[in-house]
């Protein structure tokens, strides 16, 4: 049983993912085998390696245009364990590992999407196929054109953490087939085992690319400011940014685990006359809480265009 997973446009994303699963796969071996137990407050879940569930990939295939990445991708995936070894690697060979495949992950950059989704056999190829997209801007009405009807195509946003098991993806809704429950627990099975995973309308996905794909690059400049304070104040910057890092860590993470709003959590911080509102005036004066929101924006206005025809 099992099935194959392959991914098109394996680069930086499409290794995360793949990081991502085969490590929760290989996690869940050494746990079963009391060698090792999962840190508790980490999303992603364990993966059971049953090799009788069809929901659990059991063989992978990874493709790039190039024998030059072919080679540096091998040289990725022999660092990630036994199971890492086992990954596939394919140069200008889309079709072939397609068809070789029960899932397939579609990583390309978003202008790629049609060259590679038109390529001689490719409809052949995912005739049947579980097909994921996780290009930015790119609808499912503009990649159904390119398939066959008996293509089920989902839509799924995630983000590089999830090379660490950290990621935060948003899915679209599952089309309607015979084989839907199953596509159901494959999509979930993959992108759990990597981070949180929730279903939403595709007419929300713009705003989840600028807010869990590109929101990991926003985090870190308010980060690194963070710990550029620290400097400033004397501290090394070696410990100025692990108590920065391990500070917004936390406080994510109470957020995530107690459900409490943002603003309680700040207001418990807070006490009259303290430093804690003395700076929190200072980023007000400097508009940090709209000029955050409007860079979500802005973002999302941009993953909007991308993948759509260029205007002339």
């Amino acid at each position: 049983m099992g099935y194959t997973l392959c991914v098109l446009g394996c680069g930086t994303m499409g290794v995360a993912i793949l990081s991502g699963v085969v490590d929760s796969l290989d996690v869940g071996s050494r746990i079963a085998a009391g060698r090792e137990k999962w840190e508790s407050h980490t999303p992603g879940t364990v993966t059971p390696t049953d090799a009788a569930d069809a929901s659990l990939p059991n063989r992978f295939l990874a493709c790039v245009n190039r024998e030059a990445s072919a080679k540096k991708l091998q040289v990725v995936f022999s660092n990630l364990g036994a199971l890492g070894q086992t990954i596939e690697v394919y140069a200008g060979q889309n079709a072939h590992a397609a068809k070789q495949s029960d899932v397939v992950l579609l990583c390309c950059k978003p202008q790629h999407a049609q060259s590679i989704l038109s390529e001689p056999s490719m409809q052949e190829a995912l005739d049947g196929k579980l097909l994921i997209s996780i290009l930015a801007g790119v609808t499912i009405a503009q990649l159904t054109a390119l398939v066959l009807p008996s293509t089920a195509v989902v839509r799924a946003m995630p983000n590089t953490p999830c090379k660490i098991r950290e990621g935060m993806t948003v899915v679209s809704t599952i089309p309607d087939s015979p084989d839907r429950e199953l596509h159901s627990t494959i999509i979930l099975k993959i992108f759990s085992s990597i981070g949180r995973c929730l279903i939403l309308d595709e007419k929300h996905f713009d705003a989840c690319t600028a807010l869990g794909g590109s929101g990991p690059a926003f985090a870190c400049i308010f980060l690194e400011a963070m710990a550029d304070g620290g400097v400033m104040m004397g501290l090394p910057r070696a410990e100025a940014l692990q108590v920065a890092s391990q500070t917004l860590q936390g406080a994510a993470r109470m957020v995530l685990q107690t459900g409490r709003h943002p603003a309680q959590i700040k207001d418990a911080v807070t006490t009259p006359g303290g430093c804690t509102i003395a700076g929190l005036l200072a980023l007000e004066d400097g508009r940090v809480r709209s000029t955050i929101a409007r860079c979500i924006q802005v973002a999302t206005e941009r993953a909007s265009e991308l993948g759509q025809p260029s205007k002339k």
